[in-house]
């Protein structure tokens, strides 16, 4: 999986590294069980300070998408991320509030809104170059 961090974004670069994991997820190109590099090795490898990719794995591992074991390192959660329930559906309406109130208040219509969403979730269901 190729990870492409924005050193000059105001998007924290712990935030844009757990985003990229995720993505990975949602496109299988991460899939469960599959390991993924420790602390060190991957801040040497993308440049950034090992304690970034902690704070990443640790939120990772909070949320359910990674476990890490003392000896087997870090992996994709193998039993899969769990399913969406009451709370989570609370936190995503917590989260989509107030990106609709801005995108209503900058004049977006509810079908341009709707559409980006769609071509969104169509990215992460649909691999680059498959129909």
């Amino acid at each position: 999986m190729y990870i492409k961090l924005d050193l000059e974004s105001e998007e924290p670069i712990y935030t844009q590294l757990k985003h990229q994991i995720i993505a990975g997820i949602a496109r299988n190109e991460l899939t469960p069980g599959e390991a993924l590099p420790s602390v060190r090795s991957f801040a040497a490898d993308l440049g950034i300070n090992l304690h970034t990719v902690n704070k990443a794995y640790q939120q990772l591992k909070q949320e359910g998408f990674i476990l890490i074991h003392r000896q087997k390192g870090v992996v994709i959660h193998p039993d899969g991320v769990a399913m969406a329930d009451k709370a989570y559906y609370q936190k995503l309406h917590a989260t989509l509030h107030p990106i609709i109130a801005e995108a209503i208040c900058r004049g977006v219509d509810k079908a341009s809104f709707l559409e980006l969403c769609s071509e969104l979730f169509y990215e992460y269901q649909h691999k680059e170059g498959e129909e």
